[in-house]
């Protein structure tokens, strides 16, 4: 959850930092901190974000030098201050550690250290480790390496981490198990991040270190070692694909909203070379030698969490109409935990943005160790995600920096629909539907285009609906999951509480709620359309009031509602993408005109690489 970046080189390591950090900003933003080699370690730490440590820095004039450690934090042990936030360095301030992840036997260690004369000054899991480095270090006389090396092997939990050791100035070391952690190698220089943002503007060479790996870097080289066999591993050296200008917001006032309006680009970078235009077939590099074994499965899951659980939702439907296997679709926090009917006739796919979700790696570890093909669908390349699974997809997105989820979402129901058409065509089933939808995914794009056009008009609704304290969302059959995805959009990002649930389901509970200060969302489609129209009469008799997104031209829904979207009408399978937009704008301008952080809402984070 947490941002890292570590610079060894020519530069003043405090701007590489500094300006890594703020790119990072969207995994943590509730203290940071800077530490640098400048005659013996020093630091500065606050809590608040970024541009605060900045100021700071100024204020009290950290010195220049060429190597150093950053960090900006997402709480997990201890309240967001000063003495929480990282770094955090050893009783001798000989050592300073940034990390990523949770020590989950940190209790056990601070006890062990405690009888040896060690007390930590913080409430974090953090310091523990630093203190455990340093009582080896001092205790059996072995190198800065091997001190680390040693003490990781008696952590139990997730960590991507960031060492420096004050007898040792020209020497950085890193290492990671479960939180992700990526190095640049340029021109006599190294940066180390937790993901390629803070590294593409100065290269676009890159190494990922993978689970129970330790990198050292000295001013002119590094080399790569096993935690637990202390052998050398040779690792490839990939390159960055995305552009610098992709993450910045290039004039928007965040990126939430350039995200939301780069979709008509991303949903066809998605299909970009996937669509063989005049066969009207799918063709998808990476199932290509696993089609039969998933036609063959007697059982699907897909696991997800968050957004990308309302994805696999709406995939789910679209694969068990056109293929007719049966899908299971499972929260991958709970999947992993519980008992579960899994073996070597079970594909998992896995959905992940970052590819690096703590919950979706265990989920497929564990689908892994009992004889399932795993496939993942993630957005980021050389994500631990794409690195872990049998085969895979990328959904080709783009950088999504936005915490709240837009066009990441509409590109994986893109990729799913995919997916899905590839199995039915190798099934030979559904030929006609199939050809349809495939037409109609070439429209997606422009039909985009038009949504965003309302961009005006939905943000007129919004403005209605300012003091609203509760919002229901209701859908049937694929709108469903949609009713879903806005209600999170809105409540990640306004901190207004809403509810996503099936229509019919408003009787069984949700209509209690109704009253004339209760916005009521509806996704109408053309199937089962009377009895959606019979929801809205139940709400409309209880005085709420009734906002509805469809692509019906029905001259009632006007009468029935307070405000209406029309969307353009497209196939069932992939109206959950057009239907989706007007929901995230209306809930980008709810967020912004209560003067919310819409890029960094609170409590929250882009990606969850912690339990």
């Amino acid at each position: 959850m947490c941002g890292i970046v570590g610079y060894i080189g020519k530069k003043n390591s405090k701007e590489v930092i500094l300006k890594g950090l703020s790119r990072l900003e969207y995994r943590g933003y509730d203290s940071a901190g800077i530490a640098v080699h400048s005659n013996g370690i020093n630091q500065l730490k606050t809590s608040g974000k970024v541009a605060d440590l900045d100021a700071k820095c100024i204020k009290e004039k950290l010195p220049k030098s060429s190597i150093g450690i950053g960090h900006t934090r997402w709480a997990t042990h201890g309240i967001p201050n000063d003495t929480n936030a990282h770094p955090h360095q050893d009783i001798t301030r000989n050592f300073t550690l940034v990390h990523n992840g949770i020590i989950e036997n940190y209790l056990t260690l601070k006890k062990y250290l405690a009888q040896n004369g060690i007390e930590c000054k913080s409430d974090t899991d953090t310091e523990v480790l630093v203190q455990l480095i340093s009582y080896i270090y001092n205790k059996d006389k072995i190198s800065f390496e091997e001190s680390v090396r040693y003490a990781l092997m008696k952590v139990v939990g997730a960590y991507g981490i960031v060492v420096l050791c004050g007898d040792e100035p020209d020497k950085i070391i890193a290492a990671r198990h479960g939180s992700p952690l990526v190095f640049g190698i340029g021109d006599s220089e190294f940066i180390i991040a937790s993901d390629t943002s803070p590294i593409i503007e100065f290269t676009r060479k890159i190494v990922y270190l993978d689970d129970a790996e330790l990198v050292v870097f000295t001013r002119d080289d590094y080399y790569v070692k096993s935690i637990l066999e202390n052998h050398i591993i040779l690792k490839t050296v990939n390159e960055i694909q995305f552009s610098l200008n992709q993450i910045e917001k290039n004039g928007y006032d965040h990126f939430m909203l350039k995200e939301i309006n780069e979709q008509s680009n991303s949903i066809a970078e998605s299909m970009r070379g996937r669509i063989i235009i005049d066969e009207g077939r799918i063709k998808l590099g990476g199932l290509q030698e696993a089609i039969q074994d998933i036609l063959n499965a007697k059982r699907i899951i897909i696991t997800a969490c968050g957004t990308s659980w309302h994805a696999s939702l709406i995939g789910s439907f679209v694969i068990e109409e056109l293929v007719r296997i049966p899908v299971n679709v499972e929260y991958a926090s709970e999947f992993r935990y519980r008992e579960t009917i899994v073996g070597p006739d079970t594909v998992l796919f896995a959905i992940s943005q970052s590819g690096e979700t703590a919950d979706t790696l265990a989920a497929i570890k564990k689908a892994k160790s009992l004889g399932a093909l795993t496939i993942g669908v993630v957005n980021v390349v050389g994500s631990s995600i794409a690195r872990e699974t049998d085969h895979g997809v990328y959904i080709h997105a783009g950088p999504e920096i936005g915490v709240a989820s837009t066009k990441a979402f509409t590109s994986q129901v893109t990729v799913l629909n995919l997916i899905a058409i590839l199995l039915a065509q190798a099934k030979d089933r559904n030929i006609k539907e199939v050809a349809n939808l495939v037409n109609d995914l070439k429209l997606l794009p422009e039909k985009v285009e038009l949504i965003l056009k309302q961009s005006k008009k939905i943000k007129s609704i919004a403005d209605n609906y300012i003091d609203a304290e509760n919002f229901l969302y209701l859908g049937r059959g694929y709108q469903f999951p949609v009713a879903l995805e806005g209600a999170l959009k809105l409540k990640e990002i306004s901190y207004i509480h809403a509810e996503g649930y099936p229509a019919a389901e408003m009787k069984h509970g949700p209509i209690a709620l109704i009253d004339e200060n209760m916005p009521v969302v509806f996704i109408v489609n053309e199937k089962g359309y009377e009895k959606i129209i019979s929801n809205i009469q139940e709400v409309r008799a209880r005085g709420g009031k009734v906002i509805i997104v469809t692509s019906i031209d029905q001259e009632e829904l006007h009468e029935y509602s307070s405000h209406v979207i029309h969307v353009p009408s497209i196939h069932q399978c992939i109206l959950p993408i057009l239907t989706t937009i007007p929901l995230q704008l209306l809930a980008y301008y709810l967020a912004k005109a209560k003067g919310c952080d819409v890029d960094q809402p609170r409590n929250l984070a882009k990606s969850v690489t912690v339990e």
